[in-house]
């Protein structure tokens, strides 16, 4: 059984490789049951979660990640995020391999969203602005510009500083890189938002948004959990990655049904469908349209086998 440690997994899982994977594996048929979903109480602090998600390809491949999710673990100097990832046979049951699932999950995730934005976003669009400044936030970066033809990324974040430090890393690449000091204004000049933040309240208003932009929201994956308000979700066009996903645990979804703004029925579509050809993305060049992600276990089998592929050939 092979172990392959986070660089080993960065090193496999290039970007563009990984999204036409992901839209392959949306459009198969894999099977991933909705994942197990636990709070961890800590004592004086915001509870934690952890998530069990299974999935397998009849004759294929299998798996199951387990991932952790602690929001107050910036003042013990760790990341938000930790996961592992095992790597099995779905003919045998036969271990395969063991993954970092942190840095697994972290470009999965990222690469679902730059699949989603080739639907969805204008074909031309050229300004990215990244809400957040978590382990997640580079990796989305990367993946939008791999996507489109980014050649401005903004970023803010609630701590300055943090949103300089990110942009000191993009300090080489083909696009010109800024920090954002206003929220309001870094949205109505973007073409594409990406948000991957653990707010509980709406950091960007649907009163702030243009028609022709794209918003992704990556964040919130509690019912309680929101990155953009009601009014951004009603005007949008809205997409998900699942809809079992998005209708049980997208805060954002979650509240603007409870509240009347709009109905299951107003989901456009989930990424097996556009990966499928079952239903379109973007058609209207002046359409504002929503993707909502939460993750799914597909995703993350699909990256393990890629990262496999990749590694064992490599070696």
């Amino acid at each position: 059984m092979r172990v392959l440690d986070a660089k080993d997994v960065a090193t496999a899982l290039p970007y563009d490789q990984l999204i036409q994977v992901l839209d392959k594996a949306f459009a198969s048929n894999v099977q991933a049951p909705q994942r197990a979903h636990h709070d961890v109480p800590v004592p004086g602090g915001n509870d934690g979660t952890m998530l069990l998600m299974p999935a397998w390809q009849p004759g294929g491949g299998m798996g199951v990640k387990i991932a952790t999710v602690f929001p107050d673990n910036a003042s013990h100097n760790y990341p938000a995020v930790f996961a592992s990832y095992f790597l099995m046979s779905a003919v045998t049951g036969v271990p395969v391999a063991v993954l970092d699932g942190t840095e697994l999950t972290v470009r999965r995730t990222a690469a679902a969203s730059a699949l989603a934005s080739s639907y969805l976003s204008r074909p031309d669009s050229r300004r990215l602005l990244m809400v957040g400044t978590g382990n997640l936030a580079p990796h989305l970066i990367a993946a939008h510009a791999t996507a489109r033809p980014i050649e401005h990324v903004c970023i803010w974040g609630r701590r300055p500083e943090a949103a300089s430090e990110l942009a000191d890393k993009f300090s080489a690449s083909s696009f010109k890189v800024t920090v954002a000091e206003n929220l309001e204004l870094a949205v109505s000049e973007a073409d594409i938002i990406s948000c991957a933040t653990l707010a509980t309240e709406p950091l960007v208003l649907g009163s702030w948004l243009r028609h022709g932009q794209h918003l992704d929201l990556v964040g919130a994956f509690k019912p309680g959990m929101r990155e953009a308000d009601t009014d951004a979700v009603h005007r949008a066009n809205v997409y998900v990655d699942t809809r079992a996903g998005a209708l049980s645990e997208a805060g954002e979804i979650v509240s603007a049904i409870e509240s009347g703004a709009i109905s299951e029925a107003d989901i456009c579509a989930e990424l097996s469908e556009l990966a499928g050809g079952i239903a379109a993305g973007r058609v209207d060049a002046d359409a504002i349209t929503l993707f909502k992600s939460v993750g799914t276990a597909l995703e993350d089998l699909a990256a393990a086998e890629l990262a496999m592929q990749n590694y064992t050939s490599s070696a």
